[in-house]
């Protein structure tokens, strides 16, 4: 679309730590956006913001942003629990809409929220901010080419997502069945399944074991280790934790001829002289392997992380250019996460894409935890909005 604009005018909702975070992207990376409004109850984050611009309007709630005329989209940011609602009256008042991750805290109403976007026809982006990573987009390009032949397995092991108590105490919706509606799965972890489904494809099934509260004083998930199943018969691990440290970040694709490993900043590339398959039916000596040539295939390009989320958003407004992720695509990734937790919870596999049965039982089981939540003690602690990229 052309819409003749110059820029669009942006307006953040939830303006915490991370909205601080993404208006210091906005106003030095997006040049596209103009940003004209934040909404805030705490107020904690304001006067930094008056720092950087002074001319930024600023609303107690959503509803009298959203309510101004001042946007023609916003950024939402606010705890998950809110996501869904928040989005749907942003489309109810004709805004256009970039959410932060997660898209909802269960399938059942992110279906119900992608519907909503589908009858409104306005924009809806999700912020995959990682979806941006040269390295990502390279290892999805090399699978989805089939070069190297179909996946075997894939083995995400993401354990240096380290938090300390004090980050769950930072304010008083984190970490609680109620408020947050999820653990390490739902804060930190849902980019990383996020480009485990976008690269991969997602599993067929997946059975999963999770830590509640095992290193951290917290209801929710700190400890993941999830195995996974693909329509192919190829095998999946994915591992996430809190509590770890140094942690590894590590992810694997091992395909018929080939392997890619990324760890470190570094994507490798392993190719063996013969594929697996071959191998297997044709070597004579019993014990053996081929011969691998590793390459260094690291892409050397720039990595916008936010901003090129928000910036593709607003060039989308304006011009029509291509988004990073369209908001609907949130479904896959929560879906995995609602998986694993209802495969802890229940002890049996789970079938995908989940069944309405399921969904429904895990939307249950969820507010039933929620309703015994405890109510958390904020220990007055700023976290540098910084320090999570």
């Amino acid at each position: 679309m052309d819409t003749g604009m110059e820029k669009i005018r942006l307006g953040i909702v939830g303006f915490g730590s991370m909205g601080l975070n993404h208006a210091k992207a906005i106003l030095s990376d997006v040049p596209e956006a103009e940003l004209t409004a934040v909404s805030t109850r705490s107020g904690t984050y304001v006067e930094p913001l008056r720092q950087m611009k002074k001319d930024v309007q600023v609303f107690r709630t959503a509803q009298e942003l959203y309510a101004a005329g001042v946007c023609d989209a916003v950024l939402i940011a606010t705890p998950h629990r809110q996501h869904v609602e928040q989005t749907m009256q942003a489309f109810d008042a004709g805004l256009h809409v970039l959410l932060e991750k997660p898209t909802g805290v269960c399938t059942a109403e992110v279906r119900r929220l992608n519907e909503v976007a589908d009858r409104s026809g306005l924009v809806f982006g999700a912020m995959f901010n990682q979806r941006t990573n040269p390295v990502c987009r390279k290892m999805r390009e090399i699978v989805a080419s089939g070069e190297y032949g179909a996946i075997r397995r894939t083995n995400v092991i993401i354990t240096d997502w380290l938090r300390a108590q004090s980050y769950y105490e930072s304010s008083p919706w984190r970490a609680t069945w109620k408020q947050d509606g999820g653990g390490v799965l739902l804060n930190q972890a849902p980019h990383n399944l996020d480009l485990w489904q976008w690269i991969c494809g997602m599993p067929a099934r997946v059975h999963a074991f999770c830590g509640f509260g095992r290193w951290h004083d917290v209801e929710i998930e700190d400890d993941v280790t999830a195995y996974a199943e693909y329509a192919n018969g190829a095998a999946g691990t994915f591992i996430t934790c809190t509590g770890e440290t140094p942690g590894t970040n590590r992810f694997e694709i091992s395909m018929d001829g080939g392997q890619l490993v990324w760890e470190h900043n570094r994507l490798l590339l392993r190719v063996p002289q013969t594929t697996a398959s071959q191998f297997i039916c044709e070597y004579s000596g019993g014990y053996g392997k081929p011969e691998v040539t590793v390459t260094d295939i690291t892409p050397q390009e720039d990595y916008p992380k936010h901003a090129g989320v928000t910036r593709a958003f607003a060039r989308h407004l304006l011009y029509g250019e291509p988004m990073v992720a369209d908001g609907r695509e949130g479904l896959q990734s929560l879906m995995l996460a609602n998986a694993m937790v209802l495969s802890a919870w229940t002890g049996r596999t789970i079938e995908l894409p989940m069944g309405d049965e399921d969904e429904a039982l895990y939307a249950r089981m969820l507010e039933e935890r929620a309703a015994l939540s405890r109510e958390r003690q904020t220990a007055g602690i700023r976290i540098d909005p910084s320090a999570s990229f």
